[in-house]
């Protein structure tokens, strides 16, 4: 029996991923979060076979938890399950460390594939994605300019397209505020954007936010 963790902040995804996951009679979860601190913490006392990490969450978020999780135990093994598809977040993830990245249209079949394969030690990615990572390394013409950030640049990133302050992520990341928007004005110039607004736009145009995601933290 496989024991997995699920971390995902929607009640209905967690409900509908775990049962699919328990119908192959092979997988049992034995955790659910919503957020990423609860992750960690659960992390720090006990040890599942399977993490399946969400990223997009309130909070720390999915990547910060992945790095924290991996910091104090690099042995365990890491699903990050994700609509995020576009470069460069598939290579960041997991040069990270995490064991496999999964898109949340994967079918079942592949995700119990996917969790026995981490489980015996082997790495997955959707063949898609892989596809995409390979083919990348070869032709930059039409790479995404969100290549050219640094894995906590793109995390900080993320943090602020969802509505985070300066403030409430330098608390979550153990970081000074200056240090927040050190890094956060680098990205301004790499990117070629002047704000916050332009920053957004630029995350829905190569897949790094969706727009209902956006709509949602303004209520609508």
């Amino acid at each position: 029996m496989i024991n997995v963790v699920l971390v995902d902040d929607h009640d209905l995804v967690r409900t509908g991923i775990k049962r699919l996951l328990e119908d192959s009679k092979a997988i049992k979860v034995v955790a659910e979060m919503a957020t990423g601190e609860d992750a960690v913490a659960y992390c720090r006392q006990n040890e599942p076979d399977v993490i399946l990490m969400d990223v997009n969450m309130p909070g720390i978020g999915g990547l910060e938890a992945t790095r924290k999780i991996l910091r104090y135990k690099p042995h365990l093994k890491l699903i990050v399950l994700t609509v995020q598809a576009e470069e460069p977040f598939p290579t960041t993830v997991m040069q990270i460390g995490a064991s496999g990245f999964l898109t949340k249209n994967t079918p079942p079949e592949e995700m119990i594939q996917a969790i026995r394969a981490v489980k015996s030690g082997q790495r997955y990615i959707t063949p898609e994605i892989a596809q995409t990572m390979a083919l990348s390394s070869f032709s930059k013409k039409d790479e995404s300019p969100l290549a050219s950030l640094s894995d906590r640049e793109l995390q900080i990133m993320m943090m602020i397209t969802r509505g985070e302050k300066v403030v409430s992520i330098s608390e979550k990341l153990s970081l000074s505020s200056k240090t927040v928007n050190s890094y956060r004005y680098r990205m301004f110039e790499k990117l070629s954007v002047s704000n916050d607004v332009e920053l957004t736009h630029l995350a829905i145009r190569y897949g790094l936010l969706r727009t209902d995601d956006v709509q949602l933290k303004h209520g609508k």
